[in-house]
C-alpha cells in the first residue's frame, strides 16, 4: 500500500513555493514587529576588520544605538559585522537578516536577533519596512540592489520618503556623476530625483540627518513603513 506523501515532489510546485514565501513574510513580520525605530546599514561583506570603512560602520552603529535606534544589517561579515558589532558594544539592539547562500555560514557573532531568509525579495521587504533610514557603505552588486530598490520605492511613492545616505564620497562620486551625465542627461530620471540621495563622509552629520528626520516623522506613533 502506498504511503501518504511518499512522493514529495509537490514540495517543488509553485503552489508550495507560494506558501513557503508567505511563511517567510509571516515569520519576519512576527520577529520584527516589536522593534523600535531602526536604521538599516548596508555594505560589502568583503570589508576587512582593519579597513577604515569597517571602523566607520562600527562607530556609526554605536552612535545610532546611543540615540535609541535598532541596527539592522544582512547579518554577514564585513560592513554588516561592523555595524552589528558597534550596536552590540553600545548595548543597543543588533539585528541580522541572514540570507541562505552557499558561501554564507550563518549570522556574525554580534547579532542579537537573527532571522533567516531563502528569498531576497522577502528579506529586502524587512529592511525597508522597519527602517527610518538607510546608510549605504561601499559595496558590490548586492549593495547596489538595496540602494536602487529603496530609491525606486521612494521615487514611485510606494513608501514614505526617508534618508538614503551614501557613506564615502570618494567611492560613490563616480556612480553619481554617471547618473547625472548619462541617466539624467538622457531624460530617464528627473534631476530632482537625485535629491533623494545624500552623500556623507562625516559620522556626526549622518547621525544628525537621521535623528532630525525621525523627529519630524514621529508624529503618528508609527515606526514602520506601510508597504
Amino acid at each position: 500500500m502506498r504511503q501518504p506523501f511518499a512522493d514529495t515532489s509537490f514540495l517543488e510546485s509553485d503552489a508550495w513555493r507560494a506558501l513557503r514565501i508567505m511563511g517567510e513574510f509571516i515569520d519576519g513580520f512576527d520577529a520584527l514587529a516589536r522593534l523600535g525605530p531602526a536604521v538599516s546599514i548596508f555594505g560589502s561583506a568583503r570589508t576587512k576588520p582593519d579597513a577604515p570603512m569597517y571602523d566607520a560602520a562600527r562607530t556609526l552603529a554605536a552612535r545610532l544605538s546611543d540615540q535609541g535606534f535598532t541596527i539592522i544589517t544582512g547579518g554577514g561579515p564585513g560592513i554588516m559585522e561592523a555595524a552589528n558589532r558597534g550596536a552590540k558594544e553600545a548595548e543597543g539592539v543588533s539585528v541580522g537578516l541572514a540570507i541562505e547562500l552557499p558561501h554564507e555560514h550563518g549570522p556574525n557573532p554580534y547579532v542579537d536577533i537573527a532571522q533567516f531568509f531563502r528569498y531576497f525579495f522577502v528579506r529586502k521587504t524587512m529592511f525597508v519596512k522597519y527602517a527610518q533610514a538607510f546608510v549605504i557603505f561601499p559595496g558590490g552588486f548586492g549593495t547596489f540592489d538595496e540602494l536602487f530598490e529603496s530609491l525606486t520605492l521612494v521615487q514611485t511613492g510606494k513608501i514614505d520618503h526617508f534618508p538614503i545616505i551614501l557613506f564615502g564620497r570618494d567611492y560613490w562620486s563616480g556612480l553619481l556623476e554617471w547618473v547625472r551625465s548619462n541617466v539624467v542627461e538622457h531624460g530617464n530620471v528627473s534631476p530632482k530625483d537625485l535629491e533623494l540621495i545624500q552623500v556623507c563622509d562625516d559620522i556626526d552629520e549622518v547621525v544628525e540627518i537621521i535623528s532630525e528626520s525621525y523627529s519630524a516623522r514621529d508624529t503618528n506613533g508609527s515606526n514602520q513603513q506601510e508597504l
